[in-house]
């Protein structure tokens, strides 16, 4: 069977545009990242879902990691259950985070016998709260919307995880956890202006791999 046309052309006007506007807002990124994650086929998605997975599985990032934290999936974002498969299988624990209407991202841990609901925002949450503090982790598998070659990312706006990992700022005392994005290639964006307050990115995997 052939692989699925290369998810790397999905939305390629709309990457351009953005490549082509001398200074896109976030707010431009935004709107322009997401339909370019949009009009992937499942197939394309599911494919690069699994090359993702396989890659962040692979790295040493990953490996050394014992509490992770990672989101559950939108259908539109990738698809991040083989990999949260892969680690209960390799025996590490797994948080989800629980998104409170103010505040910071609650981390909550996951099994496979764990309760999932849907929250206010959409999103499939663990019921049980058996949480950890955000600096206790090793690695967080973070959602975003458009990412930079620098690790600057554009999320869906609400600034969730820049205020969970505020105390990344000072790199210098804090070394975990290590925040790792997931994105398709057509994410990718030339440069996106951070904020003050913003947190970077260690690291990014695309289908292609390590993005940084």
């Amino acid at each position: 069977m052939s692989a699925p046309a290369d998810p790397r052309t999905a939305g390629l006007l709309q990457r351009n545009w953005m490549m082509n506007t001398a200074d896109p807002s976030k707010r431009e990124i935004r709107r322009a990242a997401r339909k370019a994650r949009q009009v992937l086929e499942e197939s394309e998605r599911t494919f690069a879902s699994e090359k993702i997975c396989d890659a962040i599985a692979s790295s040493s990032l990953f490996r050394r990691a014992r509490r992770i934290a990672c989101y559950l999936p939108t259908a539109e974002e990738v698809d991040t259950w083989p990999l949260i498969e892969r680690a209960w299988r390799m025996e590490k624990r797994i948080f989800a985070p629980i998104t409170k209407k103010t505040g910071p991202l609650v981390f909550a841990e996951i099994r496979p016998s764990t309760d999932l609901v849907r929250s206010n925002f959409g999103l499939l949450e663990p019921a049980a709260e058996r949480t950890i503090a955000p600096a206790k982790l090793d690695l967080c598998i973070t959602p975003l919307v458009a990412f930079d070659l620098i690790g600057n990312r554009v999320g869906m706006g609400g600034g969730y995880y820049d205020r969970t990992f505020h105390f990344l700022r000072h790199r210098r005392s804090f070394l975990h956890p290590k925040l790792v994005g997931v994105a398709f290639d057509c994410q990718r964006v030339e440069k996106i202006h951070a904020s003050a307050w913003d947190i970077r990115l260690f690291q990014v995997f695309t289908e292609s791999g390590p993005a940084l």
